[in-house]
């Protein structure tokens, strides 16, 4: 027997007893329904690496709004309900806001993304700094610059319609970078543009709930890449290097500048600190700051070309839209924020794009504290995953929820107070809710708002001139972003006085 066949041989063996001992734990309480799985392996087969949404959703319909799953004897729990989502994350936040520890957090040197950080004094203290700068109140400041970016999207969209999903890609990032690290970017290959993109893709590959086999087996990140389930450390190098570029190149060129921006004004907040006390300050500018950049324009981008899609298929939708932006803010001038309270529908457009198509899927794992049951059913030790889109697609909450359907969020032609709003299942629950989703939302609204202002936008045509409509599958092989196969229409101004106000993009 060869050196190779007798390491395989222990190694396999060590795997079986290490998955039956975590199986065999001590515990009366049973768990909450799901796939049945294999003896030792339980469900690792099952976890999906390719299009996870779906396989997440047919498991919400045969096992009810939460599923358990066992991985090697690590438990995983998805809600499929924003009841079950509420009572765990939000009723029992003081019990639910920790994160798994993962291995590939340390592996990237990502300790610092507060994304993935424990709950404890230094996730509260990154916490406190984005609320400073991105709480609702906070973000009044900062609408000029959406409208300007807005503005420069109308620009771009009637230059060139046919490329509207890589100008808005380049429009919802640009606004971030320059938030953040007062940057301009005017190409959709600027560094820093780009490096965001490549570390989102990188990030969700990395942090997919399931996908890495390494988190369920540690003793896998000391094999060599040849050897099965260490695929990832092929790609590691690579994902490693992003993320440091991510945190500290466009950070250190802000310190070498006067450029006005957020991090600009963290600096300037703490320059009369000790040196010791500034040092740490310092360290936490440039975590918040490489978070905003990583995650703030992805999530914004996705919505965005939903909203294009409903407006493709649904057309009555945008009359009415357009007739409120008509009657509102009037032929002559292109929407402001000011307009925000007078314009429900746009609104409504707004939350039903998140709805209709969540940009992310499966939300960032939750962890427990301490050992909890919940409906006798064990919870002890389990990572708990949001499935965002099972929750937005709950036909008791939203009837007909694959319609796009603005309506189900008015009543007597205001926004209705009452009605379920998405944001809380699509930006996430309790204290690990998303920091950023007040400047996300403004920025959404000035640029649905100005591009129906301006512009048609219908299905392209065949040779016999019949529109063709958007076949739209979800084309995500790993990644809880939302993502679909690219579709194209048509864009084009409404009237010579629209075509008229473009002349101040």
């Amino acid at each position: 027997m060869d050196s190779i066949t007798v390491l395989l041989t222990a190694l396999a063996s060590a795997l079986m007893l290490y998955a039956w001992a975590r199986q065999t734990r001590a515990s009366a309480i049973p768990y909450h329904p799901g796939p049945k799985g294999w003896p030792l392996i339980g469900n690792a087969l099952d976890v999906p690496q390719v299009r996870p949404s779906e396989t997440y959703l047919e498991w919400s319909r045969i096992y009810g709004p939460v599923v358990h799953l066992n991985v090697f004897g690590k438990s995983m729990v998805v809600l499929n309900t924003a009841k079950a989502a509420h009572d765990l994350l939000d009723a029992r936040s003081a019990i639910y806001s920790d994160r798994p520890r993962m291995l590939m957090s340390s592996m990237l040197g990502m300790e610092w993304n507060m994304a993935m950080m424990p709950y404890g004094p230094t996730w509260r203290k990154q916490r406190r700094v984005f609320h400073k700068y991105l709480s609702e109140e906070a973000i009044k400041p900062y609408q000029p610059l959406q409208t300007q970016k807005a503005r420069k999207l109308l620009a771009l969209l009637a230059k060139d319609s046919k490329n509207f999903m890589e100008h808005s890609r380049l429009i919802t990032g640009a606004t971030i970078l320059e938030l953040v690290y007062g940057e301009c970017a005017e190409d959709p290959d600027h560094p820093y543009l780009k490096n965001a993109q490549d570390a989102v893709v990188s990030s969700l590959e990395a942090f997919l709930p399931g996908n890495l086999m390494v988190e369920f087996l540690p003793f896998l990140r000391y094999m060599p890449s040849w050897f099965p389930g260490t695929e990832f450390k092929k790609k590691l190098p690579k994902w490693r290097s992003q993320m440091i570029a991510l945190r500290e190149f466009a950070s250190n060129d802000v310190n070498d500048t006067e450029k006005p921006s957020l991090v600009s004004r963290m600096l300037e907040e703490i320059a009369d600190l000790e040196s010791q006390e500034c040092a740490e300050e310092e360290a936490v500018a440039q975590n918040v700051s490489a978070i905003m950049h990583l995650t703030g324009a992805d999530s914004t981008w996705s919505t965005i070309r939903t909203f294009f899609l409903a407006m493709i298929l649904y057309p009555d939708v945008q009359r009415k839209a357009q007739q409120e932006l008509d009657r509102v803010v009037g032929a002559g001038r292109l929407p402001a924020s000011p307009d925000s309270a007078s314009l429900p529908y746009i609104h409504a457009v707004l939350k039903e794009c998140i709805r209709w198509f969540p940009a992310s899927s499966l939300g960032v794992a939750h962890a427990p504290s301490e050992d909890d049951v919940w409906l006798v059913r064990d919870l002890s030790a389990t990572v708990l995953i949001r499935y965002s889109r099972a929750i937005l697609h709950d036909p008791s909450v939203y009837p007909q929820p694959y319609v796009f359907n603005p309506d189900r969020f008015l009543k007597n032609g205001k926004l209705n107070r009452d009605a379920p709003d998405p944001n809380s299942a699509a930006v996430g629950f309790g204290r690990r809710i998303c920091p950023g989703r007040h400047f996300s939302d403004a920025m959404l609204f000035i640029t649905i708002a100005s591009i129906l202002h301006v512009f048609s936008i219908s299905p392209t045509l065949d040779e016999r001139g019949s529109p063709v409509y958007p076949d739209v599958q979800l084309d995500s092989v790993v990644a809880p972003i939302s993502s679909y196969t690219p579709y194209d229409c048509i864009i084009k101004t409404r009237s010579r006085v629209a075509e008229q106000l473009l002349c101040e993009c």
